[in-house]
């Protein structure tokens, strides 16, 4: 495995993070434990999750069910909670009373002891706001996020779906605070969405924070799911209508992935890989053979040439703002 410090800290990670959105709904609590088992065979070492995480229409809001899964395979022992950097996250609806949501201090601090004892933790490495909340000042959350720390219940603070000025407003606050501030940011990134390229990259990259980008594979469009289709394997309505939409640029892309001798998702990772600012993206496997897979995904040397080429399938911005767009 290989593995990087995330943004300016002295905190390594792998190059990969594991994403558990899937446990729970998708994946048995069984094949999850096996899932976290191997990951930590491979040298996999960051685990994601958030509070809201395990939500269908079996499990009601405000359960945590997939905290809770991570909960129980930690308290197995073997190690397991003392080998993984663990984030989640704080932010979504956890219930229909006031101040079960967002980001008030008091929802911060309640979020936070709900999180520790549903993963029976005592800490949370990386503790991530899920989203922007403009209703609440930058003064209360960082007092409530500095007193966390202070507790010791969390060490390193992190955004999710931040714009670029958020990250300046967020950290020049830290600043003012004398606090560490923000060191991640996990944004919507992959081949077919590229706009944090305009402002939220260059921001994450002079403030030091290390990017971990979700959906890397844009719910499986860049998975092969043309190749997919054509074997009979039935995508769920919105990955069809995204395929449709985007058929001519998929059928260049996997044509692509053909002519290297490699696979569509494997690709798709690497070119996130090959970014310096990118710490790790999420992987979300159902099954333990799908993890085994994404390994490969480390090994592929990204060119110039190769790049140039997925460029001019997958067209970014143009590059960081304002030159992308003025001159």
């Amino acid at each position: 495995m290989q593995y990087t410090h995330l943004g300016r800290t002295g905190l390594e990670v792998s190059r990969l993070c594991l994403g558990t959105m899937n446990f729970g709904p998708e994946t048995s609590e069984a094949e999850s434990f096996s899932i976290m088992d191997r990951a930590l065979e491979h040298g996999i070492n960051f685990f994601d999750t958030a509070d809201v995480y395990g939500r269908s229409p079996l499990f009601h809001r405000g359960e945590g069910v997939t905290e809770q899964i991570l909960g129980r395979w930690f308290a197995q022992g073997g190690g397991r909670r003392d080998k993984v950097v663990l984030a989640t996250k704080v932010y979504v609806e956890m219930g229909d009373w006031p101040n079960q949501s967002r980001l008030s201090a008091l929802h911060i601090r309640s979020a936070c002891d709900e999180s520790l004892r549903r993963m029976q933790t005592d800490h949370i490495d990386l503790y991530q706001m899920h989203h922007i909340d403009r209703q609440t000042p930058w003064e209360e959350i960082w007092q409530a996020m500095e007193q966390l720390v202070h507790e010791g219940k969390v060490i390193y603070v992190g955004s999710s779906n931040f714009a670029g000025w958020h990250i300046v407003q967020a950290n020049e606050m830290a600043r003012s605070r004398h606090f560490l501030g923000l060191v991640s940011e996990q944004s919507l990134y992959n081949l077919t969405a590229r706009t944090v390229e305009l402002e939220v990259l260059p921001a994450c990259q002079a403030y030091g924070l290390g990017v971990i980008p979700w959906s890397p594979l844009a719910g499986g469009l860049l998975g092969g799911a043309l190749r997919k289709a054509e074997a009979g394997r039935r995508a769920s309505s919105s990955v069809q209508e995204a395929i449709e939409k985007n058929r001519t640029k998929l059928e260049a892309y996997e044509h692509f992935c053909t002519e290297l001798g490699e696979e569509p998702a494997h690709v798709a990772l690497a070119w996130l890989l090959a970014n310096s600012v990118v710490t790790a993206p999420i992987i979300g496997p159902r099954t333990i053979e799908q993890l085994d897979a994404t390994l490969r995904a480390l090994e592929i040397p990204m060119s110039k040439e190769m790049l140039e080429k997925l460029d001019e399938i997958f067209p970014g911005p143009g590059g960081a703002a304002p030159e992308a767009y003025a001159w």
